[in-house]
């Protein structure tokens, strides 16, 4: 029996991104991620907030609705170069203020200035974070194996619009594939090129194929997947968590309800 893992409504491709700092340009950038459909996920300096180009506090769930705010500590210092007891108050402290904006629990961050090490990775899950984003372009479409090490595919710089559409027309049910961009959003008014993220959202909002999601939604996901239970001849499954989730079961769309054990034979 060929099964093969899908994302959502039995897609094989997804696509996410995350945009940092939280500045005021934010605004337009969400508008046009609203425009189109596109989610994405956009890591806040709470110590920031308020102070001269960063978005106000008071704004905070009103402009992300929708989308999803993660931490990007609390003043955005080189994690390296201060105390793991700083790191920890941080992070605790970031997601204690943008919480209480936001209404729901934050399990995802991204390295300052892309900094990290391994004592830092290690204690991020006695934190609360689930997954932390790095600013390591990879180029390809693969599934993070650690998500608290989660490469992207490319900054919006890297050729974005090629990449997209190498994205977009590869084509493979029998592979999850995921497409994460990352950027600042006053890159683009720095450089007056907010027609590239436009360009970007029309090319993928085209197509029906792709799962839009925000990060914690793929990390959410894939858990589930990888918590799936199957029989020794694979032909029942049980999923244990409360969402759906979707498997290729000789080339049919299968959705395995949360709570639900499916034969699948």
């Amino acid at each position: 029996m060929n099964i093969c893992y899908l994302f959502p409504g039995g897609r094989s491709k997804a696509l996410t991104l995350s945009y940092d700092d939280g500045q005021i340009y934010d605004r337009k950038l969400v508008s046009i991620f609203n425009e189109y459909g596109i989610k994405a996920t956009f890591f806040l300096n709470s110590a920031n907030l308020g102070k001269d180009i960063f978005v106000l506090p008071d704004e905070v769930p009103q402009l992300y609705k929708g989308h999803e705010v993660g931490i990007h500590t609390k003043t955005h210092p080189f994690l390296d170069s201060i105390p793991l007891e700083s790191v920890i108050e941080e992070v605790i402290e970031d997601r204690k203020c943008l919480e209480t904006l936001v209404g729901y629990p934050i399990k995802g961050m991204s390295y300052p200035y892309g900094v990290y090490n391994e004592e830092i990775v290690k204690i991020l899950p006695s934190l609360g974070i689930e997954y932390s984003r790095t600013v390591n372009s990879t180029y390809s479409f693969n599934i993070p194996t650690n998500f608290l090490v989660w490469n992207p595919t490319c900054h919006h710089k890297q050729d974005l619009l090629e990449i997209t559409k190498r994205f977009l027309e590869t084509e493979n049910k029998n592979h999850l594939q995921l497409m994460y961009v990352w950027g600042h959003s006053f890159e683009f008014e720095r450089e007056n090129n907010w027609k590239l993220i436009e360009e970007f959202c029309k090319m993928a909002s085209k197509t029906t194929s792709v799962w839009f999601a925000t990060n914690i939604e793929v990390v959410r996901y894939i858990k589930a997947l990888r918590l799936l239970e199957f029989s020794a001849k694979r032909d029942i499954v049980y999923n244990p968590l409360a969402i759906s989730v979707w498997l290729s079961v000789n080339g049919r769309t299968v959705e395995v309800k949360g709570g639900e054990i499916v034969e699948i034979k």
